[in-house]
């Protein structure tokens, strides 16, 4: 009985190496082999873009910056930027958004192609000369990167219809103020760009509180001002 069981075994094991030797050597070859079929159903329909998407045009906007002066959508045309939204009494998470915001102010500082723009969404006390003392405290050092007050439910509009990042006030929170932690990139044209995730869908926003949003940014920066 045993023969009969090796003889039977050797046969199967043969009939295997025939059948799907062939097929892993395979992929090997192409790369593939730690996916299975229904991994390989699911990578067929990611939806994978080598550039940015473009999400829409960046709502207009008229206020004014830390300086008195009056900065429009349309100071920033033909440049790269950024938009956030903050409050200089923050006490949560506008100082680490400040100082992300800061370090990629620094790596595109001389390039009169960027700029950022930072709302204040507490404008009753972030006038333009607490904006001017904040700018110096946090260290913005670009002529083109803007700290904006004007009228807060003009704000709030900009932030939530415009935008739609969330802003708003809430009694019960820390600083009187509720808000994303997200940066928004517009190109050149004044469109909102993004890029996808790993499924292949837009990410819209980029997260201005973690080191690998940061690091995202900066390279799809790089990218629009090579566009």
């Amino acid at each position: 009985m045993k023969k009969f069981y090796y003889i039977g075994l050797s046969f199967v094991i043969l009939v295997f190496g025939i059948i799907f030797i062939p097929r892993i050597v395979e992929r090997i070859k192409s790369g593939s082999v730690v996916q299975g079929d229904r991994l390989d159903a699911i990578s067929n329909h990611r939806y994978v873009e080598t550039g940015l998407k473009k999400i829409g045009l960046a709502p207009k906007f008229e206020l004014i910056d830390q300086n008195n002066q009056k900065v429009t959508n349309e100071t920033y045309k033909g440049k790269v930027y950024l938009v956030e939204f903050f409050f200089t009494t923050c006490p949560t998470i506008c100082p680490i958004m400040n100082k992300n915001m800061v370090d990629i102010q620094n790596t595109f500082f001389g390039n009169p192609n960027f700029g950022i723009a930072s709302i204040s969404i507490n404008p009753e006390n972030d006038t333009s000369k607490v904006l001017q003392e904040h700018a110096e405290q946090i260290g913005v050092k670009s002529s083109n990167w803007h700290l904006l007050t004007g009228d807060k439910n003009y704000i709030f509009n900009i932030a939530n219809k415009g935008f739609n990042l969330y802003a708003g006030e809430n009694k019960n929170v820390n600083g009187g103020f509720e808000h994303s932690g997200l940066f928004a990139l517009i190109d050149k044209k004044g469109t909102i760009r993004c890029r996808n995730d790993q499924f292949g869908n837009p990410i819209l926003y980029y997260d201005g509180l973690d080191k690998k949003g940061v690091k995202a940014i900066k390279e799809d920066i790089k990218k629009l001002l090579n566009e």
